[in-house]
């Protein structure tokens, strides 16, 4: 039998609501873009820890040209993105934007890019980018990956 007070708690607190990082839940899994030049691909975990990880590489033909870990955290309801590519120093992005299908993140102070994009297109396709200025210029680049199978 339950006890009445343990009964009220559980309606008091009510079922946990989903946070943001659960929100962004459908990033995870494997994703793939190619071209005769190259393949990029993005690996993403699922959701724990109020945390997803994330990596991506870009190969030309048998060669690694560039990689990146990537770190979303939520902390007091906000969602950061760490960005650690490969050559540079990482950088902190911001999430603006927060949806079951679609998550921007942005860092007006960063040299390029400003913002990071992703939105689930359906269940097996994903547009991601990064845009904002160069010296005064508008710049974006997308990215539109299918579902891959993991390694």
């Amino acid at each position: 039998m339950v006890s009445p007070f343990f009964l009220a708690f559980l309606l008091a607190i009510g079922p946990r609501q989903a946070g943001p990082v659960e929100r962004i839940a459908w990033l995870q899994g494997c994703w793939q873009t190619s071209s005769p030049q190259r393949i990029i691909e993005e690996h993403w975990t699922a959701p724990r820890g109020r945390s997803m990880l994330g990596v991506g590489r870009t190969l030309r033909g048998d060669s690694l040209v560039e990689y990146e870990l990537v770190v979303i955290r939520e902390r007091a309801g906000v969602l950061t993105y760490h960005a650690h590519p490969s050559g540079q120093a990482g950088a902190v992005f911001t999430a603006r934007t927060v949806s079951d299908s679609l998550v921007v993140f942005e860092n007006a102070a960063h040299d390029f890019p400003q913002r990071v994009g992703y939105r689930r297109v359906g269940t097996d396709s994903l547009l991601a980018w990064i845009e904002g200025s160069v010296q005064g210029t508008a710049r974006r680049v997308e990215f539109r990956y299918s579902r891959a199978r993991c390694p």
